[in-house]
């Protein structure tokens, strides 16, 4: 069944739409939570969370692009949860990757030292599109998806000092990029 058909679903408001996520991108939305929380059970929790969000959000809202709308809510969820969870326990995986990024955007200015997110967001997206295509799967894999080096280089069939190579000069052409977009002082 094609997303057309599964957000139709959703505005005759039937309760087969959730099922038909759930078949269609269940691994996915277990994924991305997982790789977040390292917990089956969490993970599990976010994904059915987000089919509830989903059903309360079509309608009205009719998404394109019902997978990245999807990963989106789930992605959103996890972090929501992790923060959350943070001070009792530690993912030490997703604390590295976001402490990575960081040195990418540290000194970004804007309105009273903040700048908009989806500002920040739509720059970084339109960065991606301006390198090559296995340095951007390997940076999304890493900082959206929030994969290990390690699962990054079995996944492609490179070493892991090949991904730490590629994500280093990844984030220094982006640091580059958001500079001279104006995004840093």
């Amino acid at each position: 069944m094609d997303d057309s058909q599964i957000i139709q679903l959703y505005f005759e408001r039937s309760e087969e739409a959730i099922d038909k996520t759930k078949i269609k991108y269940g691994n996915f939305c277990f994924c991305i939570a997982n790789n977040i929380l390292k917990s089956k059970e969490d993970a599990e929790e976010c994904e059915s969370d987000a089919y509830l969000r989903v059903w309360n959000a079509i309608p009205p809202q009719k998404p394109s692009m019902l997978k990245s709308y999807l990963g989106k809510i789930v992605r959103n969820l996890a972090l929501q949860r992790y923060e959350y969870y943070s001070a009792q326990k530690r993912n030490t995986e997703l604390e590295i990757a976001f402490s990575e990024l960081e040195e990418c955007i540290v000194g970004l200015k804007g309105v009273e030292g903040q700048y908009d997110a989806d500002d920040l967001g739509r720059s970084v997206n339109c960065f991606l599109h301006t390198i090559d295509r296995e340095s951007r799967i390997i940076f999304v894999r890493r900082y959206w998806f929030t994969d290990s080096i390690k699962e990054i280089a079995v996944r492609f069939e490179i070493s892991e000092s090949k991904v730490k190579s590629s994500l280093f000069r990844t984030r220094n052409k982006l640091k580059v990029y958001l500079q001279k977009g104006g995004f840093m002082a």
